[in-house]
């Protein structure tokens, strides 16, 4: 995500990128001979540089916090990348430092700047669907399909495992559309080929309103090319579903309809949805999301959207879900993976269940 980051803030009219930090100096070395930008391999000497507003940190979990400390400190905005930080606590104390100065904050929840995603916010917003009864969010993907030894993604106490890595996505439009939870329940965490984390999350949540959900998640899923995420929301007057493709929405008509929408089945794609931005990369989202971020620290003020505030509901969800896991033995294993080294190499094996 660093390198993504650089390639589109170098782009943007946003940005005047002035500099690269990283601890490997290979890398650096690398980026400075062909991208003619300055590489710092000092964090604090980096933030010394004269005429610094902004930075953008993209590095394990477990180094957000001091970084975006010391970044507050000097009175310079953060992008963060997701999760902000391990705990919600810290992240909250973050928020109140950066606050305090006038800072703008953001967090790299990229979902919320997809336009199907959007919609759905606008629609409940609208009240599209009368009272809303409950939602699922869901997201799989080809990420941990072996054991192997883990990265820092994979490690206990570092990048937190599919909860933190992955099912923070869908949990983060939850909040956004409901707020921070309230409650959480029969939780489970479940590894497979990870020997230190979990590879599947499974979640029932309370919100404000009697809203009810459910987070289902699973980083080992075979089944799937790259990430899917999917939010489905169910009301009084009908129901929503989108993905990063379209939003298919039914409308019994008992509320109030959108311009644009009709009674029963109306279906919009993402071309539809997203407005162009001025640099492509991945995606739409992550250049908008960075077009956001300049933007609102040209104006001095205005929305602050994925907020190190608005960041830290998710990091309490996530502790909710843990919390409930330990609490109801719902942490274990469907197969321990072991990994034993041998002269010709690693030979990966599962325990049987």
């Amino acid at each position: 995500m660093g390198i993504s980051h650089l390639a589109i803030a170098n782009a943007l009219d946003q940005f005047d990128v002035a500099a690269i930090c990283d601890t490997s100096e290979i890398l650096g070395g690398v980026l400075q001979k062909y991208t003619g930008l300055p590489f710092v391999s000092d964090f604090d000497k980096l933030l010394d540089r004269p005429g610094l507003e902004a930075v953008i940190i993209a590095t394990p979990t477990t180094t957000h916090d001091w970084m975006a400390h010391k970044a507050i400190e000097k009175g310079l905005h953060v992008f963060c990348e997701k999760p902000l930080t391990l705990s919600s606590a810290v992240s909250r104390e973050l928020a109140a430092a950066a606050e305090a100065r006038g800072l703008v904050t953001q967090v790299g929840y990229h979902n919320r700047f997809i336009g199907t995603f959007g919609e759905v916010k606008r629609l409940l917003d609208a009240g599209a669907i009368g009272k809303v009864s409950h939602v699922q969010g869901e997201a799989y993907g080809p990420v941990v399909l072996k054991p192997a030894k883990p990265t820092w993604r994979g490690k206990a106490g570092g990048g937190g495992g599919c909860l933190y890595d992955y099912a923070a996505h869908p949990i983060n439009l939850l909040n956004w559309y409901f707020g921070e939870a309230d409650a959480c329940g029969g939780a489970l965490l479940k590894s497979g080929f990870s020997a230190e984390v979990d590879d599947e999350v499974y979640a029932a949540l309370g919100f404000a309103d009697g809203v009810t959900g459910q987070i289902s998640v699973n980083w080992s899923d075979h089944s799937v090319r790259k990430m899917t995420t999917r939010i489905t929301v169910w009301g009084t007057a009908g129901r929503i579903y989108a993905d990063r493709q379209e939003i298919q929405v039914f409308l019994t008509g008992d509320a109030p309809i959108p311009e644009g929408y009709r009674k029963g089945w109306t279906v919009k794609y993402i071309t539809e949805l997203t407005p162009p931005v001025s640099f492509y990369l991945r995606g739409e989202e992550y250049s908008a999301q960075l077009e956001a971020f300049g933007d609102t620290i040209a104006a001095g003020e205005g929305s602050r959207e994925n907020s190190f505030l608005s960041s830290a509901e998710t990091d309490a969800t996530i502790e909710m879900i843990r919390a409930s896991a330990e609490a109801n033995g719902g942490v274990g294993s469907f197969g321990a993976t072991e990994i034993a080294p041998r002269k010709a190499g690693l030979v990966r094996r599962i325990l049987g269940r």
